[in-house]
């Protein structure tokens, strides 16, 4: 019969976690198998139960307040969140597809293949065919000027 020690329990379960943590990141589990690997090192030196279980509550609360606010900070530093939807749009370049006319309010701009109101940033005339860049979005409305 094969026997299995306490600190083999505390690796194989860090080892499973750290394989967790590539399938679902956001680095809580990372913490926990962090506190796992104190907890085998520590079943190594300290016989009993007692030992492991506290430093493996203690490695995971100082992994979970220490390193991964470090590591989200290096992961996804401030400024480099990823625009979706309307906001991907600002600095595209697209084509006015009906006259945008500051007088009547009218106009459209077509954008990576779908038409969008358009209106003009500097409240000017732009006619259709021309090559206009997606300076701001407000709602469905994009706010475009010459390109060049």
């Amino acid at each position: 019969m094969v026997s299995v020690s306490g600190w083999q329990v505390w690796l194989v379960a860090a080892l499973l976690l750290f394989v967790a943590e590539v399938l679902a990141p956001g680095f809580w589990l990372l913490s926990v198998a962090v506190g796992c690997v104190l907890a085998g090192a520590v079943s190594l030196v300290v016989p009993g139960y007692l030992a492991p279980v506290l430093s493996f509550a203690a490695g995971t609360l100082l992994s979970l307040a220490g390193i991964r606010p470090f590591l989200l900070k290096r992961m996804h530093p401030p400024g480099s969140e990823i625009k979706t939807n309307v906001d991907a749009l600002v600095g595209r370049v697209g084509v006015v597809s009906e006259r945008i006319d500051p007088g009547t309010g009218r106009g459209r701009v077509l954008v990576e293949g779908e038409d969008w109101r358009g209106s003009s940033l500097m409240d000017t005339v732009i006619e259709p065919g021309t090559r206009v860049m997606v300076v701001r979005v407000d709602g469905t409305t994009l706010y475009v000027d010459k390109e060049g």
